[in-house]
C-alpha cells in the first residue's frame, strides 16, 4: 500500500479526492487535513509515501510544507504560475498537478511519484517554458525582495543603503514595467514569476 497524505483547504475537494483515492486498491489515504501546519503535523505522525498539498492554504502554504520536510510531495493548484512551478520544484516537488485533472490521473501520478518518477502537467510545464524573460534590473529586484506590509520606503533604504528617493523611484520604475497599481502588487508579481 502507498501511505498517502492529503492536504487542501476546501473540505468538498479534500473529500472527494481522499474518496476517489480511497477506491484504489494500492493507495491509503492516512490522513487529510486543512492547512499546511495540520500536514507537517500529520506527515510527522503519519510517515506518509507521498503527500498531496493544494498550493494555497490557509496558516501555512503547500510551498512552506515542501520547505519544511523531505516527503515525496505532489502540489495540487488551480492556476500555477511560471514562477511557482519552477520554485515548488527546487524544494523538491514530484508532481505538479492541476486540480482539474482526472482522479485517475491524480492516482497515477502518485505511483510514479512513489516509484522515484516526476510528473508536471503539460499544459504548467508548457506555460512556464514560454514565460517572457524578467524586464526588471538587479537592483529594482532586490527592492521589491524587501517590499512587504511591514516596511516604509526608508526601512528599505537602510537595509539597502540606499536613500529613501531612490528605492521610490525603483519602485515606481518596477511598478511601470510590470502595470503593477501597487508596490505591493509589484512584488507579488516577482515572486510569482520566481524572479525573486
Amino acid at each position: 500500500m502507498i501511505r498517502v497524505v492529503l492536504a487542501d483547504d476546501e473540505q468538498l475537494t479534500r473529500q472527494a479526492v481522499a474518496s476517489l483515492l480511497g477506491l484504489e486498491p494500492d493507495l491509503e489515504v492516512v490522513a487529510d487535513v486543512d492547512d499546511g501546519s495540520k500536514a507537517l503535523l500529520a506527515i510527522a505522525e503519519h510517515k506518509p509515501d507521498v503527500v498531496v498539498l493544494d498550493l494555497e492554504m490557509p496558516t501555512m502554504d503547500g510551498l512552506r510544507v515542501l520547505e519544511l520536510t523531505d516527503v515525496k510531495a505532489i502540489m495540487l493548484t488551480r492556476h500555477a504560475r511560471p514562477g511557482v512551478l519552477r520554485q515548488a520544484l527546487s524544494l523538491g516537488a514530484k508532481g505538479f498537478l492541476a486540480k482539474t485533472a482526472p482522479a485517475a490521473l491524480l492516482a497515477d501520478v502518485i505511483r510514479r511519484v512513489h516509484a522515484g518518477m516526476r510528473y508536471v502537467d503539460p499544459e504548467f510545464a508548457a506555460e512556464a517554458l514560454a514565460e517572457n524573460p524578467c524586464p526588471l534590473t538587479d537592483r529594482e529586484l532586490e527592492v521589491l525582495r524587501m517590499v512587504d506590509d511591514s516596511r516604509t520606503a526608508p526601512d528599505i533604504a537602510r537595509a539597502l543603503n540606499l536613500s529613501a528617493g531612490t528605492v521610490r523611484n525603483y519602485v515606481s520604475s518596477a511598478m511601470a514595467k510590470l502595470g503593477a497599481r501597487t508596490r505591493a502588487q509589484a512584488a507579488r508579481m516577482a515572486r510569482d514569476n520566481g524572479w525573486i
